[in-house]
């Protein structure tokens, strides 16, 4: 058994491709548009795993965008996806920068939580050692749902 990918459908693509690419990083590795189905999907890999995302179609995020309008629930009970970082205090500054809403702020130099623009809920990691404490993150208090 080898894991490919894991799929969220999205309401608006280039916001989500603005999230996921240009805010947390991910790369696109391949992009399919099916205009029979009405879809489009786009599958993204971490910077990591781009060589082997080519090579092997795995690990991926897949994007699923429907052309046709359609009320999407859930979110909270999909679960999370996870990121490992370089520097989490960097990426959840940038993140706040753009506008997005830190949920779980990395008060322990360690563990974040934000949600995409579809409510998907992402958990970052710092790589390596947590980093020290600091502020505005060690005092920060949580905001909404992770």
């Amino acid at each position: 058994m080898q894991y490919l990918h894991t799929m969220v459908r999205v309401h608006d693509l280039e916001q989500s491709l603005n999230f996921y690419c240009d805010l947390l990083g991910l790369q696109e590795v391949k992009r399919k548009e099916v205009e029979k189905g009405r879809f489009t999907l786009v599958f993204l890999a971490a910077p990591d795993d781009v060589e082997r995302a080519k090579k092997e179609q795995a690990p991926m995020m897949e994007l699923t965008y429907n052309w046709d309008p359609e009320t999407y629930s859930g979110g909270r009970n999909f679960g999370h996806l996870a990121f490992r970082v370089e520097n989490i205090y960097e990426l959840c500054q940038k993140l706040m920068d753009n506008g997005v809403i830190i949920n779980r702020p990395p008060r322990d130099g360690h563990m974040a939580f934000v949600r995409s623009p579809d409510n998907i809920s992402i958990e970052l990691l710092q790589k390596g050692d947590n980093l020290p404490p600091q502020e505005p993150w060690a005092s920060m208090e949580n905001t909404g749902e992770w």
